[in-house]
């Protein structure tokens, strides 16, 4: 059986993605598992090849069905859109910044088309795509856009353990007003119909409390009784397999012992929290909802050490392993 064929972008060039890029598609990890096909500056490449002293051929093509699939050979889709004139590694950049941009669109324009089977996504800088006049502040909202999915739902997933998000990027006091019992049946619906889509069609989805031991009956705050126990009735009622609420002190240990397929988490750093404490290099982002599978790292550019070598792959190899184990039930 054919590897899967996994579509990566370059990221922010002034960031680590280079290097962690290089290092991966040297791992014999993901040359077992996954073929490669990086989209981005060939210069970059060269650069980020002789920092990491990894022993790589760059094998420029056109499009993925060009690509030699060989243990050693990095196959790269060259935009050719960094200036190594004006090019730092480590700083905020707007030509760095459009040019990340460009090589997700290009991604997700092989992906959309079912040339590649899955987009594994590397870091980017939100400031960096504002100065390069880029009108999106994050993959998700850039995949959103190019799939037409209005709202990607994001899911972390560590050692076996899924976890979805009730909210986003928002202050906590509003994500504490968006715990509402008509979203969080949307979400819990949406949730399983993307895990479905993974393959995960077993067991039961648990949604995490709100407040302290799930407010105690109203003790301690009244969200669980007035919209999240409502919630959770009314989908059993339309025969959804979901509990709560379970109290977010004990539900992700219980995930991650098996006890539940995947956990709803209220908001953004209650569900982070959890899976970042278990393994924090291996926590993957999976975006679902959309046509196209992506997965990500879970780290940022980290422009500190950007083009000192002392970056860690461990994140991106996981995230390219994720999608190629996901990837067959993306097939067109």
């Amino acid at each position: 059986m054919e590897k899967p064929l996994i579509a990566i972008p370059l990221g922010d060039p002034a960031g680590v993605g280079p290097e962690i890029v290089v290092m991966s598609i040297a791992a014999k990890e993901v040359f077992d598992k996954a073929r490669c096909i990086v989209i981005g500056d060939k210069k970059v490449i060269d650069i980020a090849i002789d920092i990491c002293k990894v022993k790589l051929k760059v094998n420029v093509v056109e499009s993925p069905e060009q690509g030699i699939y060989e243990e050693g050979v990095l196959n790269l889709i060259d935009l050719d859109n960094v200036d190594l004139s004006k090019f730092e590694f480590g700083k905020v950049s707007g030509m760095c910044g459009k040019a990340a941009y460009e090589y997700i669109e290009k991604s997700i324009e092989l992906a959309n088309d079912g040339k590649v089977d899955a987009v594994a996504t590397t870091p980017i800088n939100k400031e960096a795509l504002k100065a390069g006049n880029i009108n999106f502040i994050g993959h998700t909202e850039i995949f959103g856009a190019l799939t037409n999915t209005p709202d990607p739902l994001t899911m972390f997933e560590v050692r076996g353990m899924r976890v979805f998000f009730l909210s986003r990027h928002v202050s906590l006091r509003k994500a504490c007003d968006m715990v509402k019992k008509d979203r969080i049946k949307d979400y819990v619906k949406r949730c399983l119909e993307a895990l479905k889509k993974l393959g995960v069609t077993e067991g039961t989805m648990a949604i995490a409390g709100l407040n302290p031991h799930s407010g105690e009956h109203g003790l301690f705050g009244d969200e669980e009784v007035e919209e999240v126990i409502p919630a959770v009735e009314e989908l059993q009622a339309e025969g959804y397999n979901v509990v709560g609420p379970i109290g977010a002190d004990s539900v992700f240990h219980q995930a991650l012992e098996g006890r539940f397929n995947s956990v709803l988490s209220l908001y953004h750093d209650q569900g982070h929290i959890a899976t970042k404490t278990v393994d924090f290099a291996r926590t993957i982002a999976v975006t679902g909802g959309m046509p196209i599978l992506r997965t990500s790292v879970d780290h940022g550019t980290a422009f500190d050490i950007a083009g000192t070598g002392k970056v860690s792959a461990v994140s991106m190899i996981e995230a390219i392993s994720l999608a190629a184990k996901y990837s067959p039930n993306f097939k067109k």
